[in-house]
């Protein structure tokens, strides 16, 4: 049985613990369907409700309250905190619904680990906090393999582990914190990758080189990367239709920063990825997929 500490009491055994996903996005409701399928019950919260989940067998919650009521553990797939705090008081806040009981609240967002440590500490005694930012994209989401970063007490962690093993592969990488931590440097190679395949592709364009052709022979060799394999035939084709937008990545390299300047590391590449991903947002295609990198390496900045 995981266990919190003696004052707060135990919770029950995975298999029993009520769990709840609070934020349906493009991640949160893939995420949603396999914890449902796995456990056979779950209860979700969200701006709007989902059908597909209801009429499979999970239970609507219209309030934050409702969640945390009927649930001991939830997920939290919010784009960041702010949106988490703005809704943990009041009469139909989350803590309405907790009422004093050992609560485990995961933190899936991509969110600063400052903050996500600063929130754990002005909680209520009893409610436990685990950071549990994801990579893997949609894709992952969609087919169960995300990679699962987990950071807290390794009691919490563990329990996490159990709850959140049908969504991918999780791992406990340290205290609290230190899973978004891993999602900053996760993003910064991310960002990097995804910058420089989108300027070659570009590149070999404009040199008569097949881009198509191009990627089938480097993707055997160093080149090669599951960004590559999951992003070539929107590089190849120009096509930058949503699925993992570039904006986001202007708040992650912003905490990859935060980090960098928190630990006093000298990052070198750091600062010329957030000014790219600045100017994309500034150019108006943040809400494109990641692969805009070939649209903005093609267009000057004075166009």
């Amino acid at each position: 049985m995981t266990t919190l500490d003696e004052e707060t009491g135990p919770f029950p055994p995975a298999s029993e613990v009520r769990l709840g996903v609070w934020g349906l996005g493009a991640m949160g409701e893939p995420m949603a369907q396999h914890l449902l399928s796995a456990r056979g019950a779950l209860v979700v919260h969200a701006r709007r409700e989902r059908p597909a989940l209801i009429e499979a067998g999970a239970d609507w919650a219209s309030t934050a309250r409702e969640l945390a009521a009927a649930t001991d553990a939830i997920l939290v797939m919010l784009p960041d905190l702010p949106q988490l705090e703005e809704n943990l008081d009041g009469p139909d806040g989350l803590l309405a619904g907790v009422e004093g009981r050992p609560f485990l609240v995961m933190i899936g967002s991509t969110s600063s680990p400052v903050g996500v440590r600063e929130l754990a500490e002005r909680l209520p005694d009893g409610i436990r906090v685990v950071d549990c930012p994801v990579s893997g994209g949609e894709d992952g989401a969609k087919a169960g393999t995300l990679s699962i970063m987990l950071g807290g007490e390794s009691d919490d962690t563990d329990l996490a582990a159990a709850l959140l093993a049908p969504c991918g592969t999780p791992v406990r990488l340290g205290p609290l914190g230190a899973g978004e931590v891993a999602k900053a440097c996760n993003q910064m190679v991310v960002a990097a990758t995804i910058l420089a395949l989108g300027e070659a592709t570009e590149l070999a364009a404009r040199s008569e080189v097949d881009p198509a052709a191009l990627w089938e022979l480097l993707g055997g060799g160093y080149a090669g990367s599951n960004l590559l394999n999951s992003r070539r035939e929107k590089l190849v084709s120009g096509d930058d239709s949503p699925s993992g937008i570039a904006g986001y990545m202007v708040k992650d390299l912003r905490f990859a920063a935060d980090i960098a300047s928190a630990t006093d590391t000298r990052p070198a590449l750091l600062p010329a990825l957030r000014k790219a991903f600045d100017e994309i947002v500034d150019r108006g295609l943040g809400e494109r997929d990641i692969a805009v990198t070939r649209r903005f390496t093609a267009v000057r900045s004075d166009d």
